[in-house]
């Protein structure tokens, strides 16, 4: 039986590629089968976008109380009235009604006795919430400042705060995966030139998740308007000669 040994590999196993392009990062690696000996590598490219938030979503909560049963109807009401009050500022800065919505106002009471059970005070509570989810995400910062006014008048209320979407990915994928696609070819090609051999077809690409996150942030992704879009595909190669 004659002694036949496998031709040499024309790629090292695993090495990085010097002077690689920041946004594209490489790894070779080496496919074999049965009958031929197949030169990969792999590599992958980086897209990122700034992007303005394009929808928004805020909540004020308000609050009346009392201390007498007695109370609860006139509560109510004055409920009904800091509800219109917040709504009136909303709609006057701007916002359609179909942006405003409402839950029912909601009650409660507490309360409160002394070690013989007595009952020595009792406090009612009447609250409500106004939500706004907007398009137009710039009105929203004058309204914040237009809402708290309504403390002078003497409204208990919660400005609550708001949270900024961006919510158009579809818009940007697709040039930001071509970005990413050639990324990834120019780590490639960055290796392929050091090793001495050429990049050829793909031979098979993977997209990984498009992250939205706030601009400048590492997790946050609600509170900034400016929001940061990244993707990261994977792309194997063939290598010729």
């Amino acid at each position: 039986m004659s002694d036949r040994s496998l031709p040499p590999l024309a790629l090292p196993a695993l090495f990085l590629a010097l002077g690689i392009a920041a946004a594209g990062y490489f790894v070779s690696r080496t496919h074999y089968n049965a009958r031929v000996a197949l030169n990969t590598a792999q590599a992958k490219g980086l897209a990122e976008r700034r992007v303005t938030a394009n929808r928004a979503n805020w909540t004020v909560s308000h609050m009346t109380t009392g201390t007498d049963r007695s109370e609860v109807t006139a509560l109510y009401r004055r409920a009904e009235e800091d509800q219109k009050a917040i709504i009136d500022v909303l709609l006057e800065g701007g916002l359609q009604e179909g942006e405003i919505d409402t839950d029912v106002i909601s009650y409660s009471m507490r309360e409160y006795r002394d070690e013989n059970q007595i009952l020595v005070d009792e406090k009612h509570t009447l609250s409500g919430y106004v939500h706004v989810e907007t398009d137009n995400v710039t009105l929203i910062r004058k309204l914040r400042s237009d809402v708290n006014r309504l403390l002078a008048r003497g409204i208990n209320l919660s400005n609550h705060t708001p949270s900024y979407h961006f919510t158009k990915i579809n818009e940007v994928k697709p040039e930001m995966l071509k970005e990413a696609a050639r990324n990834a070819k120019i780590a490639a090609r960055e290796f392929a030139e050091n090793a001495g051999v050429k990049v050829g077809r793909i031979r098979s690409a993977r997209q990984g998740v498009f992250e939205v996150r706030d601009a400048g942030s590492t997790s946050g992704d609600t509170r900034k308007l400016e929001k940061d879009v990244r993707v990261v595909i994977t792309v194997d190669f063939y290598l010729t000669d």
